[in-house]
C-alpha cells in the first residue's frame, strides 16, 4: 500500500502524508477515541477529492472527512484516509443580499463568515462553543446548534443547497425539489437516481412512516441528530399532503460525512439580532431548582437560555483567562442560568427584563438575579463557552468523559428526566458535570471516569447504556447536537428501533455501496468502548524531567490534559495570541493541540531509553514560539512552551547542540563581553560585510538586522551617575517604599536607556530604589533548552534575592520575558521551592507596580504633563499570558491628555531568537504581518508606538521601520518633577 500512496502522490491534486507524525496527529479529535489512519490528505480542489474517491474505491480504503477536528463523539477518527479540507476549502464563494443566502466552501470558519456578513446586516445563526474555529462543513456534518437555537434553529434549518461528490465520483447538487422534480430524479439511471428511488420506495408506505413517528424522538425536540433525519423528509409533498418541497440537505445534515463528500454549502441567513441586549444571570442552590426555572424562563422571548453548574464555576477560579469573567457570581451557586433578552428599543428591553424578573421572583427557585449589560454579557458567555475546555483541566487520570453529554428531551420532561438522571449518577457514585443549552432541553452531562483503568471503561459502557435507556423512556434524542460518532452510534437501534435502523443501513448502501465514506459511524457502528486513546490498565511510563511538572502530575499528563477542543485552531481574526505559528501556516501540526498530541504519542509509545529523542517531536515543536499563550488561552492550560523547553533539553542530551543554538543561549556572555567596546561591536553588527559573516556563522537570516548594544551598559552609566551629587527628593514624594529594580541582561546591555528611565522614574517618584544588575534571568538559556545552566542561574538568583524580596520590598522588572521567569519557570527549576514561591508572589512587571501605586493614589495625574499624545500599545506575549495588558494601558492613561490604545495584536513573531533564525525568519515576518505590522503602518505618524518587549521593538523596526518605546520611557518623559535621586546598588 505504501507504494500505491507514493504513486498516487505524483498525480494527486493536493498533499498526502503517511508518516508517523501526521497519522498520529490525526488519530484523535476532541473525543476519547484514537485510531491511526493510513494517510492524511489535503486536497486543493474538487478534482483532488474526486481523485481520493477513485483511489478509495479502487483500493478498498475509506475516507474520513475533517475540518477543525473538534468532534466530541469520534466522528473524525478512522483507519482509512483522513481528508482535511480546512486548509484549501476556505472560500466564501458568493453572497445574495436580497435572498439573504451565502455559498461557502466547507472550511470557512463560522465566526469569520459572520465577520464577512456583518456589514450586510446579516449573520448565520447556529452558534457553537467552538465558533471561532469550527467550520461550516463540520457544522453540516454534525447538524450543529449552539446557544442561539431557541431563536435561530439548527444548521439543518439553514442549509439550502449542497454541492457534493458521491461515492462513484459523480458531482451532484442537493436542493429543494417539488414532487415532480423528485420523481423525475428517480428515473435517471445513475447513483443519484438510485438514491432518490431508494428513498421513495423506503418512505412512501404508511407503515414505514408510522414506524418513524413512533420510534423517533418527540417532534418538539428540535435538537435531534440520532441516526439519519428521515423524519424531516416526511412532511413534504413527496410523502404527504403538505405542500412543502423536499430537500435531501436535511438528510445529509447530521450524516457525519457517511453519505457524500460536500464541497459547497448554500446557507439561509438571518438579519442581525436586535441591537439592545440584557442578560439575567439567575443563581440557584441546586441543579433541580435551576431546571425547574427553565420552563418558567422559556415563557419569555429568550435568545439564550444556558446553564453552568458549580463544577465548571470552580474550574474558572483557577484559570488566568476566565477568572475575571466571574465578576457576576454571587456566593457559591450550584447552578446559574444565563437568560438573554433582546429588543430594538431600550424601553421594550427594560419592560421584557422586568417581566422576566417578576416571573423568576414568583417561581422563587433562585436566590440572586443580577442583570448584565454590554461587555458583561460577552464575558459571561465566554465563561459558559469555555466550559468544554475547562472540564479537561482536571489534574490526574480521572476526567469528564463525553459519552452522555448530548441528550435532549422535551422541555416539560426536563425536571423529571434530570431527577432520574441524578439518581442514576448517584447509583454509580458519580458527581456529574452539568452544562447545558437548557432552553432547548439539551443537557451536557458528563461522568468523571478514569478510562486508563478497566473499571473506568466498564462504567463508561454501563453509564452510557443506562442513560440511553432513560433517554428512550422520555422519547428524547440521545444525540442532540454533537452527533453519534463512535460513542453513541452503537445505541441507535435502541433509540430508533430495529426497523428504522435497518432502514438507515439501506439508505447508507444506496448512497455509498462500497462503504468508503466514514464507515463505522451511524450504521455498522464501531464499539463504543474500543479504540480508546489509552490502553486499559497500562503501565504508566516513567518519565524523568529536569523541570518540575508535578502540578500536572508529570509532563505526560500535561500533554494528556489536551482534550482536542481545538481552541488553538482559532485564526488571527480572533482575539488572543494562541497559536501564532498556526495563524501563519494553517497547518494542524503547528497547533498547541498537535504538539500535545505528538508529545503524548511519543512519550507513551516510544520504547527508546530517551523517549524525547524523536524526530516527530523535533518537527512538531520547531515552529513553537514559546509565546506562552497556551498557558492562559487554552482552557486546559496546556503549557506547551514549558514542555518545549524540556523537550529541547532532553533532545539536546542525545543529539548535541549547534553553534547557533549555543550562541543564542549564551548571548548574555557575548553581550557582556561586547559591551566593553560597544562602538567597535556595533560597527561589526551594522557593517554590510562583517554583519553578513556574523549572520552566516550564527544561523541568522540575511534580511534580519542585528541588535545593537547600548553605547554604555546600564551598569556603566549607573556607576557614573552615583558619583554625581544627589538632588533632594521633595518631602511630599517620599513614600518610604523600598523596591528592588531587576535590571536584566537585555535591559543592561541592549536597552540601557530604558533601564535608566526605569530607575530615574522610580527614584523621582520618591521610591527608595535598590538596583540589582548582576543577575542573568536565564531566559535565553530556557528558550534553547539549556535547562541545567538555567537551573543553576535560577538557584543563584533565588539564593541572592530570598532575603531581600518581600511584600515591603517587591522585585520589579523591565523586560517581561525576564522578570516573569520568577513567576513561571523558576517554580519548576528551583531547588528551594519555598523561597522561589515567596519571591514569585512579590515580583512584578514595573507596569504592574506603577498601576497598583496609581490605584492607591500614590502616583497621580497632577505629576505629569497635560500635553496631548496618541499612543498605540503592543504588549509582550508573556505579559498577556502571565499578567495582563491593562496595567500598561492604565499607566499610560494617567497623564490627563494621553490617549492610549491597546492594539489587538497576537504575538509579534520575533519571540527572542526565533525571528532571527534563518529557518524561521519567513514565518516570523508572516506572523508580524497578520496584525501588528498593518496596525503600526495604519497609525498616524505622530502616534507614539509602545512595546515593552525588546524583541517586539526589534520586530517592529524590521517590519515597519517605526521606532517603538518602552512604556516606562513614555511615562518618565511625561513627568513634571525631575531630579536624579540615586538609590542603592547591589
Amino acid at each position: 500500500m505504501k507504494k500505491k500512496f507514493q504513486d498516487f502522490q505524483k498525480i494527486f491534486n493536493g498533499e498526502i502524508f503517511t508518516d508517523s507524525l501526521y497519522t498520529s496527529l490525526y488519530a484523535t479529535d476532541a473525543s476519547v477515541y484514537r485510531k491511526l489512519p493510513m494517510a492524511v490528505a489535503f486536497p486543493k480542489n474538487e478534482r483532488g477529492i474526486k481523485q481520493l474517491v477513485a483511489f478509495a474505491e479502487t483500493n478498498e480504503v475509506s475516507l474520513i472527512p475533517r475540518t477543525a477536528g473538534t468532534s466530541l463523539a469520534g466522528q473524525c477518527v478512522g483507519s482509512g484516509i483522513v481528508v482535511d479540507v480546512s486548509k484549501h476549502f476556505t472560500k466564501i464563494i458568493s453572497l445574495d443580499k436580497e435572498r439573504r443566502t451565502v455559498t461557502v466552501q466547507p472550511g470557512v470558519i463560522r465566526d469569520e463568515l459572520n465577520m464577512f456578513l456583518k456589514p450586510f446586516v446579516l449573520f448565520f445563526g447556529p452558534n457553537t462553543s467552538t465558533s471561532n474555529r469550527c467550520m461550516i462543513g463540520g457544522m453540516v456534518g454534525n447538524n450543529s446548534s449552539g446557544t442561539t437555537s431557541i431563536q435561530y434553529g439548527v444548521t439543518r434549518d439553514k442549509v439550502l443547497k449542497l454541492k457534493t461528490i458521491l461515492s462513484d465520483g459523480s458531482e451532484v447538487i442537493f436542493e429543494a425539489l417539488s414532487k415532480d422534480e423528485f420523481l423525475d430524479k428517480m428515473t435517471v439511471d445513475s447513483l443519484e437516481g438510485n438514491i432518490y428511488k431508494t428513498l421513495y420506495n423506503e418512505l412512501v408506505s404508511e407503515a414505514a412512516q408510522k414506524e418513524i413517528q413512533k420510534e423517533f424522538p418527540k417532534p418538539e425536540i428540535h435538537r435531534r441528530n440520532t441516526g439519519y433525519a428521515v423524519d424531516s423528509l416526511l412532511n413534504t409533498s413527496v410523502f404527504s399532503e403538505y405542500n412543502q418541497k423536499i430537500n435531501l440537505c436535511k438528510l445529509l445534515c447530521g450524516s457525519e460525512g457517511t453519505l457524500a463528500f460536500t464541497t459547497e454549502i448554500t446557507l439561509q441567513l438571518d438579519p442581525l439580532p436586535p441591537e439592545f441586549t440584557a442578560m439575567v444571570a439567575t443563581h440557584y442552590d441546586s441543579v433541580e431548582a435551576c431546571l425547574n426555572d427553565v420552563v418558567v424562563a422559556m415563557q419569555h422571548k429568550l435568545y439564550t437560555c444556558e446553564m453552568m453548574d458549580n463544577v465548571i464555576l470552580e474550574c474558572t477560579k483557577q484559570n488566568k483567562t476566565y477568572e475575571p469573567n466571574r465578576f457576576f457570581v454571587n456566593g457559591n451557586p450550584k447552578a446559574i442560568l444565563l437568560l438573554e433578552l433582546k429588543s430594538n428599543s431600550e424601553e421594550d428591553l427594560l419592560s421584557q427584563t422586568e417581566a422576566l424578573l417578576r416571573s423568576l421572583k414568583i417561581s422563587n427557585y433562585s436566590y440572586h438575579s443580577p442583570v448584565l449589560e454590554g461587555e458583561e454579557i460577552d464575558k459571561a458567555m465566554e465563561l459558559r463557552k469555555a466550559g468544554l475546555g475547562l472540564l479537561g483541566n482536571m489534574v490526574g487520570d480521572r476526567k469528564t468523559v463525553a459519552c452522555i453529554e448530548d441528550t435532549a428531551v422535551a422541555l416539560e420532561d426536563l425536571p423529571a428526566y434530570i431527577k432520574e438522571f441524578s439518581a442514576l449518577m448517584k447509583k454509580y457514585d458519580q458527581q456529574a458535570v452539568y452544562y447545558a443549552h437548557a432552553g432547548a432541553g439539551e443537557l451536557h452531562l458528563r461522568p468523571i471516569l478514569n478510562l486508563k483503568e478497566k473499571e473506568g471503561v466498564e462504567y463508561f459502557r454501563k453509564i452510557t447504556t443506562d442513560v440511553a435507556l432513560l433517554c428512550k423512556k422520555y422519547q428524547g434524542s440521545f444525540s442532540g447536537e454533537h452527533g453519534d460518532g463512535i460513542v453513541r452510534a452503537e445505541f441507535i437501534p435502541l433509540m430508533v428501533g430495529k426497523k428504522n435502523y435497518a432502514l438507515f443501513k439501506r439508505i447508507k448502501a444506496a448512497f455509498d455501496p462500497q462503504n468508503i465514506f466514514n464507515p463505522g459511524k451511524i450504521v455498522d457502528a464501531l464499539r463504543m468502548d474500543e479504540s480508546l486513546r489509552y490502553k486499559t490498565d497500562r503501565v504508566e511510563p516513567e518519565i524523568k524531567t529536569l523541570l518540575n511538572f508535578s502540578d500536572s502530575g508529570g509532563i505526560l499528563r500535561l500533554a494528556e490534559k489536551c482534550n482536542g477542543s481545538g481552541d488553538c485552531r482559532k485564526t488571527a481574526e480572533s482575539a488572543g495570541a494562541m497559536c501564532p505559528s498556526y495563524h501563519a501556516t494553517k497547518n494542524e501540526k503547528d497547533t498547541t493541540r498537535a504538539r500535545a498530541n505528538a508529545l503524548r504519542e511519543v512519550l507513551t509509545n516510544n520504547e527508546a531509553a530517551n523517549k524525547f529523542n524523536s524526530t516527530d517531536l523535533k518537527e512538531v515543536f520547531d515552529l513553537c514560539l514559546s509565546c506562552k499563550a497556551c498557558a492562559s488561552e487554552c482552557p486546559s492550560n496546556v503549557d506547551i512552551s514549558t514542555a518545549k523547553a524540556e523537550f529541547l533539553f532532553q533532545y539536546n542530551k542525545a543529539n548535541g547542540v549547534s553553534f547557533s543554538q549555543k550562541l543564542f543561549a549564551e548571548s548574555t556572555k557575548m553581550n557582556k563581553f561586547a559591551s566593553q567596546m560597544p562602538k567597535v561591536s556595533n560597527w561589526f553588527y551594522s557593517n554590510f560585510f562583517t554583519s553578513k559573516i556574523i549572520k552566516k556563522i550564527g544561523g541568522i537570516h540575511p534580511d534580519r538586522s542585528l541588535p545593537k548594544l547600548s553605547n554604555e551598559s546600564f551598569s556603566q552609566r549607573f556607576y557614573k551617575l552615583k558619583k554625581q551629587p544627589v538632588n533632594s527628593i521633595p518631602q511630599n514624594l517620599k513614600h518610604q517604599r523600598n523596591v528592588l529594580l531587576f535590571v536584566d541582561e537585555f535591559s543592561n546591555f541592549l536597552d540601557a536607556e530604558i533601564a535608566m528611565d526605569s530607575f530615574l522614574f522610580l527614584s523621582q517618584m520618591g521610591y527608595n530604589v535598590t538596583v540589582v544588575d548582576i543577575l542573568d534571568s536565564a531566559r535565553a538559556l530556557i528558550s534553547k533548552g539549556f535547562l541545567q545552566q538555567a537551573k543553576n542561574e535560577a538557584n543563584k538568583n533565588i539564593s541572592f534575592l530570598k532575603e531581600k524580596v518581600s511584600e515591603a520590598c517587591p522585585l520589579l522588572g523591565i523586560e517581561p520575558s525576564a522578570i516573569l521567569s520568577f513567576r513561571d519557570e523558576y517554580l519548576r527549576l528551583a531547588d528551594d521551592l519555598v523561597s522561589a514561591e515567596a519571591i514569585s508572589q512579590n515580583t512584578f512587571l514595573i507596569e504592574e507596580f506603577i498601576a497598583s501605586e496609581i490605584a492607591k493614589g500614590a502616583i497621580t495625574s497632577e505629576q505629569f504633563t497635560s500635553e496631548e499624545k496618541n499612543i498605540k500599545i503592543h504588549v509582550h506575549c508573556h505579559q498577556k499570558a502571565l499578567s495582563n495588558s491593562k496595567v500598561t494601558f492604565d499607566i499610560l492613561n494617567l497623564p490627563k491628555n494621553y490617549k492610549p490604545t491597546l492594539i489587538p495584536t497576537g504575538c509579534c513573531g520575533m519571540a527572542g531568537s526565533f525571528g532571527y533564525e534563518k529557518e524561521h525568519y519567513n514565518v516570523s515576518m508572516k506572523i508580524g504581518e497578520l496584525k501588528l505590522f498593518p496596525a503600526i503602518r495604519k497609525a498616524d505618524i505622530d502616534s507614539i508606538i509602545v512595546a515593552n518587549g525588546t524583541s517586539c521593538r526589534h520586530q517592529i523596526m524590521d517590519g515597519t521601520q517605526r521606532k517603538s518605546f518602552h512604556p516606562i520611557t513614555i511615562l518618565k518623559n511625561a513627568m513634571l518633577q525631575s531630579n536624579n535621586g540615586l538609590g542603592n546598588h547591589i
